[in-house]
């Protein structure tokens, strides 16, 4: 079992792609013969990893493939580390705006992503889709789904997980404006992407995609 999610709206947009692409990700997947589910999350603190939660004890999957909306990005990221810090510089959809607080008191400063994010990097480079792995999540409601997401599989470390960020949609950048977009069929196409490579792949690339600052 699959599990893939993604958000609803939140900083006054009307849409957010990581759930349209989660969704269609999700179709093509099902298309397959893959057997997926798809969820989206609110995009406020503490219910995001509730309804998250909810959807692991449901689908019981065996890998969970998160996604977000990271605006201004022109590349899907690959999200590499979760941390242990929320820090809103806007609040939630909710009003929530917690600044230095940790996700899970008392829990690890930081998890890994369990999925193999050089080998999908390379996978979506074949692809001809813009990728890069990520060394930041920030520090919002994504941040805050990764860290919870890592922290729910630590006790089933036989599911691998990870979030993915992908940037506005055509239909969110104002004509003119210099802000980057990615068209939704790629977007759709780079999740299904990193869940097959997942699935396919046991070990990961040993593959230079660092970054200097």
């Amino acid at each position: 079992m699959i599990l893939l999610t993604g958000f609803e709206p939140f900083g006054g947009e009307s849409t957010n792609p990581s759930w349209t692409a989660a969704r269609g990700a999700a179709a093509l997947l099902e298309a397959e013969g893959h057997d997926v589910a798809a969820v989206e999350l609110p995009c406020v603190f503490g219910d995001a990893i509730e309804a998250l939660l909810a959807a692991l004890a449901e689908h019981r999957p065996d890998l969970v493939v998160c996604a977000g909306q990271a605006g201004g990005r022109s590349r899907i990221s690959l999200e590499r580390v979760a941390i242990n810090c929320d820090d809103a510089r806007i609040p939630d959809n909710a009003g929530n705006a917690p600044v230095d607080e940790p996700v899970v008191p008392g829990g690890p400063t930081a998890y890994f992503s369990t999925l193999p994010v050089k080998a999908a990097l390379a996978e979506l480079g074949a692809a001809g889709i813009p990728a890069e792995v990520s060394q930041s999540a920030g520090t919002y409601v994504c941040n805050h789904v990764f860290y919870g997401l890592m922290h729910a599989l630590g006790s089933t470390p036989a599911v691998r997980g990870g979030f993915v960020h992908v940037p506005f949609g055509p239909e969110q950048v104002p004509a003119g404006s210099t802000l980057a977009s990615l068209p939704l069929e790629q977007m759709t196409q780079a999740l299904a992407v990193v869940v097959r490579t997942a699935l396919a792949t046991t070990a990961d690339l040993k593959l230079a995609a660092g970054a200097t600052h």
